[in-house]
């Protein structure tokens, strides 16, 4: 029996680069990296880059794969993953996210997203985050947590096209977006989905604990509580989270006995 497709989507401002540690964890070669346009890729003409239109961006990638995918996202990407899961679970077999908190009804934006969501602060912002040469974008990877080969790699794919991205997507994103967005949640149900918990990620952009917790619930996801492990986990830490990814398909029934799903109404 062929392995399920595995696909994986990364967030801001990072892209495919990030995935190569946990690929190495999982053995998973064949493994699909997908970056939403404007992340490491250049976006399509006419690209509005809202997180609808990433989700339906998602929804059409899948759609090219013969059988339902094992689906993995980090930061937005984990944003994008779980939207997908409530609109249509029929292209995958099971998802997994560390951002579930943002659905929560009290979540609220971090500060920096906070500033990009704003007219002219977030321009502002935009330029000194994205619009230099590579030490200084070094040095906002650094000032992010990242260390060491991850902060490098980042930095490197970080570009004003990017930062465009951004100010669209997060500005598509300001409350009550995202806490409309979770009444949705219990959709996501209809396919296994897995929250992974960075315990350690101290800075809580995608949400606090029990936000993550409340939204796991809603969602009818198992949760994983991965101690020690941060919020640029792909790069520094991957091993234990595939240790859970690798546990969690294990106890998936077989693509062929899943049940069928048409949400495309």
């Amino acid at each position: 029996m062929s392995r399920t497709p595995l696909v994986l989507v990364h967030g801001n401002p990072e892209s495919a680069a990030i995935w190569g540690p946990l690929i190495g964890e999982l053995d998973r070669a064949d493994a699909v990296v997908l970056s939403p346009p404007g992340f490491g890729v250049p976006a399509p003409r006419g690209f509005d880059s809202s997180a609808t239109t990433y989700r339906d961006w998602l929804a059409s990638q899948l759609e090219l794969f013969r059988a339902p995918v094992d689906l993995v996202g980090h930061d937005w990407g984990g944003i994008h993953v779980a939207a997908l899961a409530m609109s249509r679970p029929d292209l995958i077999r099971s998802w997994a996210s560390d951002a579930l908190g943002v659905f929560a009804p009290d979540y609220l934006w971090h500060p920096r997203a906070q500033v990009w969501q704003q007219e002219g602060p977030g321009e502002a912002s935009v330029r000194e985050i994205w619009g230099g040469d590579l030490q200084q974008r070094l040095a906002v990877t650094s000032a992010l947590g990242m260390t060491g080969r991850m902060a490098e790699r980042v930095a490197a794919g970080m570009d004003p096209e990017m930062g465009r991205a951004v100010l669209k997507l997060l500005r598509s994103a300001r409350q009550p977006a995202m806490a409309e967005a979770g009444r949705l949640l219990p959709s996501a149900a209809q396919r296994p989905g897995l929250a992974l918990i960075a315990v350690d990620d101290f800075e809580r952009a995608s949400g606090t604990l029990v936000q993550h917790e409340w939204a796991a619930r809603q969602a009818g996801a198992r949760m994983v509580h991965l101690e020690g492990v941060g919020h640029w986990w792909p790069e520094e830490t991957p091993a234990p989270v595939a240790e859970a990814l690798t546990k969690f398909w294990a106890e998936l029934p077989d693509p062929e006995r899943a049940p069928a799903i048409d949400s495309r109404g």
